[in-house]
């Protein structure tokens, strides 16, 4: 358990960013999604672009993951339709729950428990996926 602690804790702390960024609140997502607000835009873009810096740099500097491998993105397979269809399957669930996978375990967190249906209906989709993944066209 010690040496996960530290990943508990950067956790905490990144949900406490969210929650107090409004990143988790279901005003805020739909406002994004009438186009009423920049503010969720801001956050994103501003995550996009932060996460584009970091890579850069663990590139130019050799940072080294935990297991002592270089830092590397794979490349992304062919087949721009499945993103668009995953892309937008995602966003549908987002639009009607009003959350994303990592913000529903901080809702919990907050005390939002009717988010626990939204996180059962998550589980039980990954479940299926699971069992139909071989058939489907990948």
């Amino acid at each position: 358990m010690g040496k996960y602690l530290k990943f508990f804790l950067v956790g905490i702390f990144f949900g406490i960013v969210l929650v107090k960024s409004e990143a988790v609140s279901w005003y805020r997502i739909f406002e994004m999604f009438k186009f009423q607000s920049f503010h969720m835009y801001g956050i994103i873009g501003t995550a996009v672009g932060t996460g584009i810096i970091l890579l850069l740099l663990s590139k130019q500097l050799k940072i080294r993951t935990i297991q002592g491998t270089y830092i590397r993105v794979p490349l992304k397979e062919k087949g721009f339709a499945r993103y668009i269809i995953g892309g937008t399957i995602f966003g549908l669930g987002w639009a009607l729950c009003g959350a994303c996978p990592g913000p529903m375990y901080i809702l919990v967190g907050t005390g939002v428990f009717t988010i626990l249906i939204v996180i059962a209906a998550a589980l039980f989709g990954t479940f299926i996926y699971g069992l139909i993944k071989n058939k489907l066209p990948h």
